[in-house]
């Protein structure tokens, strides 16, 4: 059988980066850092027995010793496939070849396998094996200019820490309200960028005739009230980071044209003809379910792919509310600073206050607390929180209302995770942190119970 070029197989090799390159990386419910990467196996064909591993960017495969994978078979092509990591898995592409590429007896083109698979190149055979492994909890209370103690938040910190000294596209998932410009600007901050610009992009707030002009720039005459040259936002990052907020929101039709300025790196004002290179760290965020959005048409997939390297989910204020009194300090600090000259009391919360603010939810999360905090300066602290109920009310089996509306898996991962904190620290307080004793008592191994201890950040010592 004669050979294809692969014509398809212009060498892509930037693809995707990664953390250090160890994969893509993930919270599970817990909170716990997780990196997710993949082998790849040779199980079929002249090269049998070869592995590679597919941790960043992109594997090419084919019979050309030019390949990272090399499959020694004549029915393969020169540059045959690629392998992509992308947020859902692997991304398999035929590049072209010849005789084409199969997966479960079908013949593909372009696929993503979540968790892999036997993958037919011509009449060879390569698996790609997922690598899921738990990094070490790293825990820090502050994170440049963000403070917090609780477990979920010194988690988040020690991930923000290592991904600040790389360059890797991170997709900030979260509630409105919880923060997710301040941790771009705190990412900014603590990376090798931080002498450059950090530029805000609110793909929510732009209004849609003015996104492309405002993302790419424009030239005197590319449209009427073009007066001058100008510069998009994207441009003016270079050298440093571009944060585009609210995502989700960007119209679909200008989505391929943000796509190909993230991969090729460079833009081209309207108007012009020339494109124009562009050096910048990409941060995105959003409070919808992107994944979902791009599975359902709503958002486009390839972009998400783009943007999804290393997904970090902030957690809602109700998840950590230990973090709410040293919030509270930073916030009163930072109003006491602006309304210096005003004629205002000095406003102290109580430790009944506090107790109070710590057990409410904050719909609008620390975006909520910090308004109400400053209200509690202007009018030292007179019904600056009266519309903080004393108590959540209790609904259905003693569960609040606010549980009881979230989705299911959300819902019972809460509950799964509140009743293990709350078990542990009982259960370690009748024994004085005994972990021998605890653990007899529960019926548990000591190691597995030192991980529950230490994963919800509980004392050692009592």
């Amino acid at each position: 059988m004669n050979e294809g070029d692969g014509h398809g197989a212009t060498a892509a090799r930037s693809g995707t980066a990664a953390l250090g390159g160890t994969g893509i990386l993930r919270t599970d419910a817990g909170g716990n850092l997780h990196t997710r990467s993949f082998r790849v196996l040779v199980r079929r064909g002249g090269s049998s027995g070869t592995e590679a591993a597919l941790e960043a960017g992109t594997l090419l495969v084919g019979s050309h010793p030019d390949n990272d994978v090399v499959l020694r078979d004549t029915t393969v092509s020169r540059y045959h496939l690629e392998l992509q990591l992308v947020a859902d898995g692997v991304r398999v592409r035929d590049v072209g070849s010849k005789n084409g590429t199969r997966f479960l007896g079908t013949k593909i083109a372009d696929i993503v396998l979540p968790e892999g698979g036997l993958v037919e190149p011509g009449d060879a055979a390569i698996e790609i094996v997922p690598v899921d492994v738990e990094l070490p909890a790293e825990e820090r209370a502050s994170f440049g200019h963000l403070v917090g103690v609780a477990p979920p938040t010194r988690r988040l910190f020690g991930m923000l820490h290592r991904l600040a000294q790389t360059d890797a596209t991170v997709l900030l998932l979260g509630e409105t309200g919880t923060g997710k410009e301040e941790i771009a600007r705190a990412l900014h901050a603590e990376s090798a960028r931080r002498d450059h610009p950090f530029v805000v992009v609110d793909c929510g707030a732009l209004p849609r005739n003015l996104l492309q002009s405002e993302l790419f720039g424009h030239v005197r005459g590319a449209f009427s009230g073009a007066e001058s040259d100008r510069a998009g936002l994207l441009e003016v990052a270079d050298g440093g980071t571009v944060f585009l907020d609210e995502i989700g929101e960007m119209p679909l039709d200008l989505q391929p044209l943000l796509l190909r300025a993230l991969e090729q790196r460079e833009v081209r004002r309207l108007g012009e003809s020339g494109h124009r290179r562009i050096d910048i760290r990409v941060l995105a965020a959003t409070h919808r379910d992107l994944e979902a959005w791009a599975a359902d048409g709503k958002f486009r997939r390839d972009l998400y792919y783009r943007l999804a390297v290393c997904i970090v989910k902030v957690p809602p204020l109700r998840d950590r509310r230990q973090d709410i009194p040293p919030l509270v300090q930073r916030f009163l600090a930072d109003a006491a600073k602006r309304a210096r000259g005003t004629a205002t009391r000095p406003f102290v919360p109580d430790a009944a206050l506090l107790e109070r603010l710590m057990g409410y939810d904050w719909p609008g999360n620390v975006r909520e607390l910090k308004n109400a905090v400053a209200r509690a300066v202007l009018l030292s602290g007179d019904d600056a929180f009266a519309d903080v109920p004393e108590a959540p009310p209790l609904g259905p089996g003693g569960l609040s209302p606010e549980l009881l509306m979230r989705p299911y898996k959300e819902a019972r991962e809460a509950l799964d995770l509140a009743f293990e904190r709350a078990y542990v620290e009982a259960l370690l307080d009748r024994h004085a942190g005994n972990v021998s004793a605890a653990a007899r008592e529960a019926g548990i191994e000591r190691a597995y119970l030192h991980r529950l201890r230490d994963k919800h950040g509980l004392k050692k010592s009592r």
